[in-house]
């Protein structure tokens, strides 16, 4: 049975909707080839829609003629999506809606360490020879002096406002999602969710009113997405936005995480790696299908 197959009989909704969610911030390469060839033809294999995003949040980095970049490696990989294209920067508004929920509801602090501040604070600690938890990602969780009075201010200016982690889970019960890719030790089926790996996460910047993990789980609800196929790195992610769509009373669609596209020395690619860029293999004679060959897809 195919993971297209798998997903249909997996969502009660006989329309599936799938994402291909970019950044407009530099220009795509080999690793987002992949991630949207995949979601384009499960959606495709599964009748399904296939819509586009720009995740675009990132106000200064984020450029139009990034937008138009990935418009066009689009097109040339002759993957043509459904309905408009949803742009974060415009939902700006229903993420405070959003935030101001959460807030309500006692589980929204304004934090105001800095990164600086934050890691000086963690070699302290450290230097005492004890350890300090840290995210996933290997960032040290935030040590949130100011979570005592959730929503009420903080002593210093708020550089961003972080969810109560511990808080909040005990406020929802067990949470899990359908994974019909593969985690990094090879997890697939019933996923137990376990949020508290984050430590208290940024929800929004004072600048900008939304962070990743929150915009994502709105704009998947909002767009009605039923299937996420992303790649492998992003798989921890997913039980922070278990509990916010839980918090917020949103669907949890199926999810499939595949591996990443690296380069020669086994690194993830980046925007920077101009030899794995679709412009230019483009401008060096690649064709669609030559991507997908290379690709295995």
């Amino acid at each position: 049975m195919s993971n297209a197959e798998q997903m249909i009989l997996m969502s009660p909704d006989p329309k599936p909707i799938f994402r291909f969610a970019p950044s407009p911030n530099g220009y795509l390469h080999l690793g987002h080839a992949y991630s949207a060839i995949l979601c384009h033809d499960l959606a495709r294999s599964a009748g399904g829609q296939f819509l586009l995003r720009m995740e675009d949040i990132d106000i200064t980095r984020c450029k139009p003629e990034f937008e138009t970049a990935i418009l066009e490696d689009m097109d040339w990989l002759q993957l043509i999506h459904d309905g408009p294209v949803l742009r974060q920067s415009d939902r700006f508004d229903a993420y405070r809606d959003d935030l101001t929920r959460l807030t309500e509801q006692g589980l929204v602090y304004p934090a105001s360490m800095t990164r600086g501040e934050i890691r000086d604070f963690v070699a302290r600690f450290e230097a005492a020879g004890q350890t300090w938890p840290r995210d996933p990602d290997g960032a040290p969780h935030y040590p949130g002096q100011e979570r005592q009075q959730p929503g009420e201010g903080s002593d210093g200016a708020a550089v961003a406002f972080r969810l109560d982690t511990d808080r909040a889970t005990d406020n929802v019960g067990q949470l899990n999602w359908r994974e019909t890719g593969a985690g990094p030790d090879g997890q697939s089926g019933v996923i137990e969710a376990d949020p508290t790996i984050w430590g208290d996460a940024v929800l929004a910047r004072k600048d900008v009113p939304t962070s990743y993990h929150l915009a994502v789980v709105a704009d998947d609800a909002a767009q009605g997405i039923t299937h996420v196929v992303r790649g492998i790195d992003l798989f921890w992610s997913t039980s922070f936005h278990r509990l916010l769509q839980e918090l917020l009373g949103l669907p949890t669609p199926v999810y499939n995480h595949h591996r990443l596209v690296l380069d020669e020395a086994g690194r993830k690619l980046s925007k920077s790696d101009q030899d794995t860029g679709l412009r230019e293999l483009r401008a060096a004679g690649w064709t669609a299908p030559d991507v997908r060959r290379h690709l295995g897809l």
